[in-house]
This record gives structure tokens, sequence and C-alpha cells, in this order.
């Protein structure tokens, strides 16, 4: 399965949910490949010190994309791919090879509002392929008594688009993780909370991902 990061606005948290997507489906006993297709090469980077295990690729142009991301889907369970914060040829080829697509989005009505404007590449991939990639938006850096009023709920729907119940919220520990080479699971008490709404999160969005630890452990035994 291919699963693209994608909104053209950047400061979103794509790189976030991208490492540490990877490294839950990962720690679920998947096999995982991020594309980095970002030219600051962040995620790949990140997560080359914080779980050497998931391959790592970097896609920096379209055609590239295009070719490739089905071999690598072909080699793996799944795919990660973190996109450019840009609406560029790069963004359109990712999301016409993914299966489902994760919008990121800060918790504000001008933020939501902006969606309509940061997704029209995902429109027109939606177009070409009929309805696919499918997409959920994931609120991120929320604050901590967060409230989805109607006026959000109303904006998301307006666009057709699903809001995932879970959020991701407004922490340090989120900023703090890439420079420690770590993803929050390794970060100890201090990111208990932080690595409870991102399994969360991934849970809601991904339930046929979820392994049990019974499995996990069989399957590590096997390799």
């Amino acid at each position: 399965m291919i699963i693209s990061i994608a909104n053209s606005k950047g400061g979103v948290g794509k790189s976030t949910l991208a490492v540490h997507l990877a490294a839950w489906l990962h720690a679920q006993g998947h096999t995982v490949t991020l594309a980095d297709c970002d030219t600051q090469h962040s995620s790949s980077e990140w997560i080359r010190e914080a779980i050497p295990e998931v391959k790592i690729v970097r896609l920096d142009d379209a055609n590239a994309i295009l070719d490739q991301l089905p071999q690598l889907a072909q080699e793996t369970d799944y795919v990660v791919a973190d996109g450019p914060g840009s609406q560029t040829e790069t963004s359109l080829a990712l999301l016409l090879r993914a299966e489902l697509a994760i919008v990121p989005c800060k918790a504000s009505m001008l933020e939501v509002r902006a969606l309509a404007k940061a997704t029209d590449v995902l429109r027109r991939a939606q177009d070409i392929r009929q309805g696919l990639p499918e997409a959920v938006i994931v609120l991120s850096m929320i604050g901590k008594n967060y409230r989805l009023t109607k006026d959000m709920k109303d904006a998301a729907a307006a666009l057709k688009l699903p809001m995932a119940r879970n959020a991701l919220t407004l922490r340090q520990i989120y900023a703090d993780a890439p420079g420690q080479a770590k993803v929050v699971w390794q970060m100890g008490s201090r990111a208990k909370e932080a690595a409870t709404e991102v399994e969360n999160v991934f849970h809601e969005i991904l339930p046929s991902a979820v392994r049990s630890k019974q499995l996990r452990k069989s399957r590590e035994k096997v390799a």
C-alpha cells in the first residue's frame, strides 16, 4: 500500500506524521519503505537514525515517483511518501500512485479554509483516477483544550474530505524528536502522552495495519 502525506502548505507537520507512521508500521511487524520526496530530505535523515531498519529512498522528480513507487510497493508492505510543501508535478505524481492520502492540517478556521486551495492537486488526482486516492484530514499542532467547532466541521465537509476524530497536540516533544534522532516511543515517560495520541491516530485511520503482539513476535522469529 502506498500512503502519501499530502498538503501543499508547509509547516503543518508532514514529516512528523510520515516518520512516525513509518515507525509505527514497522513496529506492527510490516516491511516499510519511506519515500522522501521533499527536496529538504528531513524525514529520511530523521528516520535513518531513529529506525534504521526502515528502507529509505529519495525521489526528487515526478518521473522517478511514477516509475519507482509501484515497484517499491511490490517489495514492501507499505510505502510512506513524504511529499513536498508545494503544488508541483511531484505532488501530483505522488497522488497518482497513492492509495491513501493523509492530509495534515493545523486546527484553525483559516487553515481549514486554506485546504480548499492546498488540496487542489488532490482533486486533480481524484478526477483522473475516478476517486482515488482515498483521503483523510488529520488535525495537527492543536491546543490541549481544543474543540472542533461546527464551522470547522462544515468547512471540512464542504471539501468532501473526512476528518479523523483523533489529532496531534502541539507538544515540544515533537519538535525535540528529530534533533535527538528518535520517535516519541523512544523518548521515555515524558513522551508517553504523545506516543498514545500518535498510536490513536494510526489505529483509527489504518485499522487493517494493526497486528497483535503475538503475530509480530512470530514474524520476528521467522525473520
